[in-house]
């Protein structure tokens, strides 16, 4: 399949960019209902709860051709012209999540390294009132003022402002995503694939518990 065929850059051009508190967009059909039985299939086998990088997992050819379409010259313009920022040949980062823990969805802003970023959400049929992300006025979950749910082909992308607060209550059980960002400069691409990679090999080996996360 043309690797551009499984996102829909329509659907971002055309869903609206909130911009206050924090400029952000949430689109519902990033992946067409018709690539998701593949991705499906092809998701790598995250072996427990926190962020992978790609190159502690191995996935089908369908889930492959899709993270690395997304880390293309092609989506970085689509999101520049979204969020109003140069972002063709910013460097990235991408992390794999599968699972969710009592210990996620703390609320937090991200690093400042991080200019923006991406989640897609790969759970088909999700019906849990729980491990819905909020966006939130500040650092109380209960002050959102959206809410989004980790459906199959939704995605949400927001400028990582000092106030883009984020959250949701704890989930335990399969919560798929990728994570996206785009981030300042080659030495925050160096330090999330060190921090990244050492997390991924303690978990393998001692099941060591990451810190909180709320993706």
């Amino acid at each position: 399949m043309a690797a551009e065929r499984l996102v829909n850059l329509d659907a971002l051009a055309n869903a609206p960019l909130v911009r206050e508190p924090f400029p952000h967009v949430v689109v519902r059909d990033f992946l067409p209902e018709s690539v998701m039985a593949d991705i499906d299939k092809d998701f790598p086998d995250v072996p427990k709860r926190g962020s992978f990088p790609m190159s502690e997992l191995r996935s089908g050819p369908s889930f492959a051709q899709l993270v690395e379409y997304l880390e293309s010259e092609a989506v970085a313009q689509a999101f520049s012209e979204k969020l109003g920022l140069d972002l063709t040949g910013k460097p990235t980062t991408m992390t794999i999540r599968g699972y969710s823990g009592e210990q996620d969805g703390r609320v937090h802003t991200d690093s400042r390294s991080k200019i923006v970023t991406v989640l897609l959400y790969l759970n088909s049929g999700w019906n849990s009132p729980d491990g819905r992300l909020r966006l939130l006025r500040s650092d109380n979950l209960d002050d959102w003022f959206d809410e989004v749910p980790p459906d199959a082909g939704t995605l949400l992308a927001f400028v990582n402002t000092e106030n883009a607060w984020h959250g949701h209550k704890p989930f335990v059980g399969q919560r798929r995503s990728i994570q996206l960002n785009w981030v300042v400069d080659e030495a925050a691409v160096r330090r999330s694939q060190w921090r990244h990679g050492l997390s991924a090999r303690l978990k393998r080996w001692f099941g060591h518990k990451p810190r909180a996360e709320a993706y």
